[in-house]
């Protein structure tokens, strides 16, 4: 299970504050194959990492583009997992490169839900703020949420928190993506980048 955090002010007063504040881990099994976060192409355009799985090649779980497209994926135990069920991963990819807004690519994704193991997606048009749909959205469900499932790092023999990324974006949508991602499964080995870039108007 994974983990996120986010302070979102649309309206920040200073040119100090913070527009965004996400901090997110990725829990995974250690062994599962994945690239490191990087921009996908010569393009520069989309910065996220990236399942390596056989069959769920170029999925993410949480990526952000220079447009102000951001998307973060959390997977949930359920008591049965789906085998043949479609990659949660491309759910993030889809958004970060498709046309549609949040609200109409959640309205779809709603429609076909069904179609995956449990999760939860976020979706955000960051270039359009303020958008006070976005304000209120969740406010209901966040505390009992943080009382009873958070962890801030998941150790387990094989499986475990392979992944802490923090992404700041400031008033004037200049934006710092850092991430620190464990090496070869092994838990005392740990890389860290950071990329940072301003925001397409």
């Amino acid at each position: 299970m994974c983990i996120l955090f986010f302070k979102f002010d649309p309206r920040p007063v200073s040119k100090n504050a913070y527009r965004l504040i996400l901090a997110a881990n990725r829990d995974e099994f250690y062994n599962r194959p994945s690239k490191s976060a990087d921009f996908w192409d010569s393009s520069n355009e989309i910065l996220s990492g990236l399942d390596m799985e056989e069959g769920k090649e170029g999925g993410t779980w949480l990526g952000i583009s220079k447009k102000g497209k951001m998307a973060a994926l959390t997977n949930y135990l359920q008591p049965k997992i789906d085998t043949n069920a479609k990659g949660r991963g491309a759910l993030v990819r889809n958004f970060l490169t498709t046309d549609l807004d949040s609200f109409s690519y959640l309205k779809k994704v709603s429609s076909e839900g069904h179609l995956y193991n449990g999760f939860n997606l976020i979706t955000a048009d960051l270039s359009q703020l303020p958008d006070p749909a976005l304000e209120d959205q969740g406010k209901e469900h966040v505390q009992h949420v943080l009382n009873e499932y958070a962890a801030l790092c998941v150790r387990c023999p094989g499986y475990g928190t392979r992944t802490n990324t923090v992404i700041l974006i400031d008033a004037e949508g200049h934006v710092t993506f850092t991430e620190r991602t464990m090496l070869n499964a092994d838990i005392s080995q740990w890389k860290t980048s950071t990329y940072q870039f301003k925001l397409e108007t």
